[in-house]
């Protein structure tokens, strides 16, 4: 995959992941778990068919997911109920997404501010590795800093 496809595919999850996450975290699960295809999230997704992250024909997400791992300011978070309930209702505003490719997929490196509720923003940086499934992606690791300074 040339690096125009990976910046594609890293935007196009960054902007997926975020306004899902602002919006109704809970349909972040699939990128982390086992579930059927969800047409609810089909629907939210870039149109660049060859990179979308989940996909009617096949089921997008398998037992091994279970594996995803989120670390959130120092402490871990194994398997998609785990990380889902860390995760809280936040409003982010991306600054940078850096994109490389890997022997295993997309490393994917965001920095950006959020605000949890009316609290003044905060700075924070989000790396993730999305490995391939079929024509999808899902995230293996997830590691989540804020920047306080």
């Amino acid at each position: 995959m040339d690096i125009t496809q990976v910046s594609k595919v890293a935007t196009d999850f960054t902007n997926f992941y975020y306004s899902t996450f602002s919006a109704d975290r809970g349909q972040l699960l699939p990128l982390y778990s086992t579930l059927s295809n969800n047409k609810d999230i089909l629907k939210c997704l870039m149109s660049n068919k060859a990179f979308h992250f989940f996909d009617n024909s096949i089921r997008f997400l398998r037992e091994r997911r279970d594996q995803s791992m989120l670390t959130f300011e120092g402490q871990s978070f194994q398997g998609a109920k785990n990380i889902i309930e860390k995760l809280t209702r936040v409003q982010h505003h991306i600054a940078t997404i850096d994109a490389q490719p890997n022997f295993q997929g997309i490393f994917v490196c965001v920095t950006g501010e959020l605000r949890v509720d009316e609290d003044n923003p905060q700075r924070f940086a989000q790396a993730f590795q999305l490995i391939p499934e079929g024509t999808s992606y899902y995230v293996l690791n997830d590691i989540f800093r804020l920047n306080y300074g």
